[in-house]
């Protein structure tokens, strides 16, 4: 079928990792694609910047990036002859206890397991099978929900997958094991009596296993430079302080894929949706905000654990119990006094990001969507306890609270850096329940971003998929 002349053959909205993984896979198809962005610079949750001082670099938003790493489609692109470097420290995350020691992942399962004491078998039968299956699975576990490619290995991982992490710690006897379990699946920002709260758990650490989990040189914005380097290498046109309020500024495509949350969807295309589809994306769900604290500081995190100080990222909570009912409680509208906090140290592996021994460190909890209070006391008390003297190598800070989070990037609605709730009632039906989650009601409108399968996380996987449906759709591969 020939199509009419337009300006593009498709335009995306918002660079962020999805919207730059849609377009770079519609231009590699021989389409002229134009990605339009709202800031100055690309990147959504990509981005760096000094926010403390001159010569400290900070992320915005995303630090550590196991999945990036592990993406399927990130993987098939040329990112280090675009100026791409990983970073791996030997032991992806830390979770320390308030008796001094750490629970810790590092790439070998064997290693870890032999750390868990009791639990060393029971953290072999659970993470060697998934880790065994990955690269069979990947694909689909990181998909719209479809019939799996390898149905035995994809059931493999469903089982304790689909499980809460609550129920999946009664596998292990130990504080240390349950621990390191419990710092995983709180990356999910939801209760961890929920179902499916395992996966993020076992996909966060299976990705630990099989390729650590790095820090890109530089800074995050390191990714969305080389994605978007690539991107115009091939072809493809990027404007950037172009915000979208309506289709009318768009130049004529036969395709736009927006890489915004269904909330902003709704302003922007929302007269073009059937009353349906409207309805389901105006009762989308969105979840825990986050209160993010950046430190310039004076010296390394002298925590107590040794483990800590060769870690990118810390989970700091202490036990399983501790965990679950900090969550829970912001879950249900509370500020814990004792957060879960997660803590990335780039500069203990990266120089460029900071003076000759000064360091950076970011660090956010989780904190009732559209909250307003200031975590920083919380959140550096937290880091003192299993870090004694932190507080005296303080330099300088800089925080951000969920109404500030959104403002950076419209995207994190009340602070949600997932965009969206993950919990098993908007896992697979993300934004609504459609034979297809990228597809709109009207023809031509397409969604990619975290708010479709598989949700958040730079993985990119997102963009792939929705750009796979328009290809199908509109061009016919």
């Amino acid at each position: 079928m020939e199509l009419d002349k337009r300006d593009f053959d498709a335009v995306v909205v918002g660079s962020g990792p999805n919207g730059l993984a849609a377009a770079i896979l519609l231009q590699q198809k021989g389409l002229s694609v134009l990605i339009v962005e709202g800031k100055s610079e690309i990147g959504g949750g990509l981005r760096s910047a000094e926010l403390t001082l001159p010569g400290f670099t900070h992320d915005i938003c995303s630090a550590i990036h196991p999945l990036a790493a592990g993406s399927p489609f990130f993987k098939m692109l040329p990112l280090a002859d675009h100026g791409l470097t990983y970073i791996y420290p030997e032991i992806a995350g830390a979770h320390p206890f308030d008796d001094g020691t750490a629970a810790v992942l590092k790439k070998s399962v064997e290693e870890t397991a032999s750390l868990l004491g009791a639990d060393e078998q029971a953290y072999l039968n659970l993470m060697q099978p998934v880790v065994n299956d990955w690269p069979l699975i990947a694909p689909d576990v990181l998909g719209p929900l479809h019939f799996p490619k390898h149905p035995m290995a994809m059931a493999r991982f469903g089982l304790p997958a689909l499980t809460s992490a609550a129920y999946l710690a009664h596998r292990f006897d130990t504080e240390k094991a349950k621990g390191l379990l419990a710092g995983m699946a709180a990356h999910s920002m939801q209760p961890l009596t929920n179902v499916a709260t395992s996966a993020i758990a076992l996909v966060l650490m299976a990705c630990g296993h099989l390729q650590g989990w790095p820090i890109p040189k530089g800074g995050s914005n390191s990714i969305a430079n080389a994605l978007a380097s690539y991107f115009t290498s091939i072809g493809g046109k990027i404007e950037t302080d172009f915000y979208v309020k309506s289709m009318d500024q768009l130049p004529s495509s036969h395709a736009v894929l927006f890489d915004v949350s269904p909330k902003q969807l709704l302003q922007i295309a929302g007269h073009k949706f059937s009353s349906v589809y409207k309805w389901q994306l105006e009762r989308y769900r969105y979840g825990m905000g986050v209160f993010k604290v950046d430190w310039a500081l004076d010296a390394p995190v002298p925590f107590t654990a040794s483990e800590c100080t060769q870690a990118g990222t810390v989970h700091i909570g202490n036990t399983m119990r501790e965990i679950a009912y900090t969550e829970q409680q912001t879950w249900s509208g509370s500020h814990p006094e004792k957060p879960f906090v997660l803590l990335a140290q780039q500069s203990l592996f990266d120089s460029t990001r900071a003076p000759a021994g000064k360091h950076t460190v970011w660090a956010y909890c989780h904190v009732p969507n559209g909250s307003t209070v200031d975590m920083t006391t919380s959140i550096e008390n937290q880091i003192e306890r299993f870090a004694p003297g932190f507080k005296e190598i303080i330099l300088a800070r800089h925080t951000m609270n969920t109404a500030q989070v959104e403002e950076y990037n419209p995207n994190y609605i009340g602070g949600d850096i997932n965009c969206g709730v993950i919990d098993i009632g908007q896992l697979f039906t993300r934004p609504a329940l459609r034979w297809s989650p990228y597809k709109t009601s009207a023809k031509g409108i397409y969604l990619c971003s975290a708010a479709t399968p598989p949700g958040g996380g730079v993985h990119g996987m997102c963009g792939y998929y929705a750009a796979k449906r328009v290809l199908k759709d509109i061009f016919g591969h």
